[in-house]
């Protein structure tokens, strides 16, 4: 989408205006997951606009979002139905609780998402984010055993350098340490597998399958040395995020589902990112061809535009709460706001009329292969990832695939290639939580120019990075 009808304000009043803004921001905004001093010598990046696949700075610089503002931003910028349907529903309903009552908001999107959903995965608990629907899978999961006499599973098992939230339940799920350790001591008994980083794979590293049912192994190995009538529950995103993108090998997942149904362990595939048309389908599960106990989901339900977040529950879990007076104690204010799921409703309206699902079907061959040509450069180590959500690992020697020390990552993402990416043009993320890389989740609506775009963007930055180490 173009924006060409896009007149930028008078340089002198746009950067007063940008002063003020970026002197209020280092005064009383606290950025999230910010260093706050990063900004005591530089301007606060204030964004102020949005229009397709391009956000625009408050001085009238254009980007392209590179990472749909945070894996979120489906249907692109400034799309006017869904602030009109947020619009008329705050002008009707603008808010209710779903504590034993409803609006039909939240009821027509709970059938939808039910609808959508695999298998009997027919019940919807609304929260308004991804880390709350996964605490709430992890409280539901406790309480389900002990409603049905297996009282002492209450264990969860994740993936190393897996991000899952930071609520303190979620937060104990995470597999980063660096993000937990200054809030410890966290919610117990949360345990760590191997993640299925092909790339670093410690054993079978030249074959993907036999990897990927050792990976998974491992899962069933965690469940016997923790003792089987102690687990709840594995939670697993079908393309993890954290570490750069590691999609699941083939039958891993078949073979997943078999180690819980053996155990009676729940499978929660946490889908926060990769549902909602990310990998192509609208769960990425059925991508994978696996059916879960419980899909958490949240970011590109709204495309953004609204926050809302989602446990969606199998018929066996619910079955317990049927009946007599047992219910969940557990809930959230916002949860099923009415205007949230409004406009939840009009983008997935917005999903079928503009076919975004078959979209990033037809076109993920194209992106992976217009980033793959960064293979040539000795920095880029691998790229991976699945539809619209690619890692690119960045190497010291590409022959040894050694990675670089704390030092030298702090140099590259921090010192250059945040900022150097941001002021060529491209909005995404330079991660170091496992090894360095640069990630990518474009709108939904993109397709060859803005992948080119983003390539040779990337294809400047980084050869000129590659000499600041």
């Amino acid at each position: 989408m173009t924006t060409s009808n896009f007149e930028p304000t008078e340089p002198a009043a746009v950067s007063d205006e940008a002063a003020r803004l970026s002197a209020s921001a280092r005064d009383h905004l606290w950025m999230h997951f910010t260093r706050l001093s990063s900004y005591d010598n530089s301007p606060v990046p204030t964004i102020v606009r949005g229009e397709g696949a391009y956000i625009y700075d408050v001085e009238g610089r254009r980007y392209l979002d590179g990472l749909a503002g945070l894996f979120t931003v489906q249907a692109g910028h400034g799309r006017r139905e869904l602030a009109e349907a947020a619009a008329k529903q705050a002008g009707e309903l603008a808010y209710f609780p779903i504590w034993s009552y409803a609006h039909p908001p939240a009821i027509n999107l709970a059938e939808r998402l039910a609808d959508a959903a695999p298998g009997d995965l027919n019940r919807v608990f609304f929260t308004t984010g991804g880390g709350e629907a996964v605490e709430t899978a992890w409280k539901l999961a406790k309480q389900f055993f002990k409603l049905t006499g297996k009282p002492l599973k209450h264990k969860v098992i994740s993936r190393y350098v897996a991000y899952h939230g930071t609520p303190q339940g979620a937060l104990s799920i995470t597999g980063i340490p660096g993000a937990k350790t200054m809030f410890e001591p966290l919610v117990p008994g949360a345990h760590k597998v191997p993640n299925t980083n092909f790339y670093r794979a410690p054993i079978h590293g030249d074959d993907l399958k036999q990897f990927g049912q050792w990976a998974a192994d491992q899962i069933e190995t965690a469940i016997i040395m923790e003792g089987p009538e102690s687990v709840a529950a594995v939670f697993l995103e079908p393309v993890q995020n954290s570490g750069g993108c590691f999609p699941p090998p083939p039958g891993y997942f078949q073979r997943v589902r078999e180690i819980c149904d053996k155990y009676d362990v729940l499978l929660v595939s946490d889908e926060t990112i990769c549902a909602f048309g990310r990998l192509g389908p609208m769960f990425a599960c059925d991508k994978f061809d696996y059916v879960p106990d419980m899909i958490v989901c949240a970011k590109g339900m709204t495309s953004g535009y609204s926050p809302i977040g989602a446990c969606i529950i199998s018929d066996r879990l619910a079955e317990p709460y049927l009946h007599g007076t047992d219910y969940f104690p557990h809930g959230y204010t916002f949860g099923g706001h009415p205007v949230s799921a409004a406009v939840a409703m009009a983008n997935l309206d917005l999903f079928e009329r503009e076919g975004l699902n078959q979209r990033v079907l037809d076109n993920e061959n194209a992106f992976r292969t217009t980033l793959e040509k960064l293979n040539d450069l000795p920095i880029v180590g691998d790229v991976r990832g699945d539809g619209y959500f690619y890692g690119i690992e960045l190497v010291k020697d590409k022959a040894t695939k050694e990675t670089f020390d704390d030092d030298e990552s702090e140099r590259l993402l921090r010192g250059f290639l945040s900022k150097a990416l941001f002021d060529g043009g491209l909005y995404c993320r330079a991660d170091d939580r496992g090894d360095p890389v640069i990630q990518l989740a474009p709108p939904l609506i993109c397709g060859q120019a803005e992948f080119d775009e983003i390539e040779q963007i990337l294809r400047a930055v980084l050869i000129e990075g590659a000499t600041k180490i």
